[in-house]
């Protein structure tokens, strides 16, 4: 698999570095690239993604994620590439300097300095021009900001509810319905796996936390 990984690192370079593909077809190809490679990475590790709900219609959506796993990144491109979803991930800025950070770095994902407010006004600066210029981008975001090893979540940080606010965006709050960290270390599975993924009805900033939790128990019956 991590030759896989490899091999779809040097086609986002491509596109990241091509010098003739201008902002908009760029992110939507590498939106493209990241939903074949978490396509055939489920289907290397023999894992079915059902969906329980409907993702919106309309785009220039927040969508807030639970994060057990870094697999949850992989379920989430295949649900996009079904309902044919272009748009990007929110990630802190250490994971493009970690070992997989290439992935990050060279498949369109933004990055985030939470040290530093010239890094946070870049930022966002960064999500504005790409919703402005790009009629059918989404964001993509872990409000925990960070990956909740127990059941439930981890109380959100404030990164979602501002960039929903400052671009006036919907927020559709999905739930993975189960732990990824634990089907990974099991996988590949000799026989079919799946995993169910919820989508909530659209939400409002205001009270993100509060609405995706009663989503989020509802959703576990």
């Amino acid at each position: 698999m991590a030759e896989l990984g490899y091999k779809y690192i040097k086609i986002f370079k491509k596109t990241y570095f091509h010098p003739f593909i201008t902002f908009r077809p760029a992110y939507k190809q590498l939106s493209d690239n990241r939903q074949a490679y978490s396509n055939a990475v489920l289907e290397f590790l023999n894992i079915k993604v059902e969906l329980l709900g409907e993702l919106p219609k309309k785009n220039k959506v927040l969508y807030a994620i639970n994060h057990r796993s870094l697999l949850d990144i992989i379920v989430m491109e295949s649900v996009f590439s079904k309902g044919n979803k272009n748009g990007t991930w929110i990630a802190k800025k250490e994971l493009f300097d970690a070992f997989y950070g290439d992935f990050f770095k060279y498949s369109g994902c933004i990055s985030v300095d939470l040290e530093t407010g010239k890094g946070l006004l870049k930022f966002f600066k960064e999500v504005k021009k790409a919703l402005t210029k790009i009629d059918d981008f989404n964001i993509y975001i872990f409000p925990e900001g960070e990956r909740n090893k127990n059941d439930g979540i981890l109380k959100f940080q404030n990164g979602a509810h501002k960039i929903a606010k400052s671009n006036k965006l919907d927020i559709a709050p999905i739930f993975i319905d189960d732990s990824l960290e634990t089907i990974f270390k099991n996988a590949p599975y000799k026989e079919t796996k799946i995993i169910r993924v919820h989508v909530g009805n659209l939400i409002k900033h205001d009270n993100l936390e509060n609405d995706y939790i009663a989503f989020m128990n509802k959703a576990k019956g």
